[in-house]
């Protein structure tokens, strides 16, 4: 499956390369400064720093493996991340009020991160098995049944971030091969019924006071709409340029809940400015237009679904996060891809960076 011999630096993309590794150099700077206030006993930096170094040696393997051996795991990957997040509903710890995480010796991994790349290597698979018949109702459905099984696992857990990105991907993918309008038409009818049915029956009431926080922040400041308070002060202090590394007021003295995950997006603001911002951004915009290049280069439909999905994934995940950063959105827990402490997340963004590569660079 790896082939060293059609291995050219010139194939690989690095653009893309170096706008990942950018970002993570650019998290670690602001883990490291919400690290200063919280003492050396938390660790951010040593686990974060760890977990890049594993991420990277994925991300290069990946590269290196063929094509058809991504599509050859992604049944077995899909069944054993269902079978993980079985296994964590029983065995895993609760984080933050999410029963989502695999602890052992220090160190934890969350399952569902695992679940968003073999979600997107199974549609792939799935979706080129169709042989661009998209407007038939069973490719339609049949990639439904596949997908509401893992979000069905994350929102048990609960875990309303992660199931949003999941069925985003999914329905993403739907709209770019141009499933069938009335089906389409049909199911944005039933996600609303279905929203109106979870508010009532399905949703915890710290997941209500978000939403409603969203629509107002200024309804509970010191409660539900404290951290949104909290990070539209931090990125507005910041003006042009910040006020530098670790001198951020609020990340440092703790007015903001979650600096290093959720909130790292405004600990840049507040210390980095209006400049850093910009800078990070730039730095996303280069990755997803090169990854939207490497989809229009792809002469192989599994190839090109995979890199959509996982264009898709993190274009969501800087959307949804900055979004909540900035009051726009409701918090729900998506964190920053490449910039939010988190090594389970790092690690599966990489090695997917890893994947994009390798479909370019090799073909069946």
């Amino acid at each position: 499956m790896i082939s060293l011999a059609k291995f050219s630096p010139r194939n690989f993309d690095w653009l893309l390369f170096f706008s990942a590794l950018l970002l993570c150099i650019l998290g670690l700077a602001a883990i490291y400064s919400v690290e200063l206030s919280r003492g050396p006993e938390v660790g951010y930096i040593r686990k974060q720093s760890i977990a890049l170094g594993i991420g990277l040696f994925g991300l290069f393997f990946a590269s290196l493996m063929q094509a058809s051996f991504f599509r050859k795991i992604s049944k077995p990957l899909y069944f054993f991340s269902i079978i993980l997040m079985l296994l964590v509903l029983v065995l895993g710890s609760t984080i933050r009020g999410t029963r989502g995480w695999f602890v052992i010796g220090g160190f934890s991994f969350q399952p569902v991160e695992l679940a968003k790349a073999a979600l997107i290597l199974i549609l792939g698979y799935s979706i080129s098995n169709f042989g661009r018949r998209f407007e038939r109702p069973l490719y339609f459905f049949g990639t439904m049944v596949i997908v509401l099984m893992l979000i069905g696992l994350t929102m048990i857990q609960p875990d309303l971030g992660s199931a949003v990105l999941l069925g985003t991907i999914w329905f993403s993918l739907m709209l770019l091969t141009g499933a069938r309008r009335l089906l389409v038409v049909s199911f944005v009818s039933l996600m609303v019924l279905f929203s109106v049915f979870s508010w009532f029956f399905l949703l915890h009431d710290y997941q209500k006071e978000r939403v409603l926080t969203f629509v107002n922040p200024s309804r509970d400041r010191l409660g539900a709409g404290y951290n949104t308070t909290q990070a539209i002060i931090a990125i507005g202090s910041g003006q042009m340029f910040g006020k530098g590394l670790g001198f951020g007021s609020q990340g440092q003295l703790r007015f903001l809940p979650e600096a290093q995950t959720d909130f790292v997006f405004s600990v840049i603001g507040e210390e980095l400015g209006f400049a850093g911002v910009v800078l990070m951004l730039g730095l996303f915009s280069v990755m997803i237009w090169r990854l939207v290049v490497l989809v229009g280069n792809s002469d192989d439909d599994f190839a090109s679904v995979v890199v959509s999905g996982i264009t898709v994934l993190l274009a969501s995940q800087l959307f949804i996060n900055v979004g909540a950063n900035l009051g726009l959105l409701p918090v729900t827990g998506v964190t920053l891809p490449f910039v939010s402490y988190g090594g389970s997340s790092l690690i599966i963004n990489l090695v997917l960076i890893g994947v994009a590569e390798s479909m370019v660079m090799r073909r069946y």
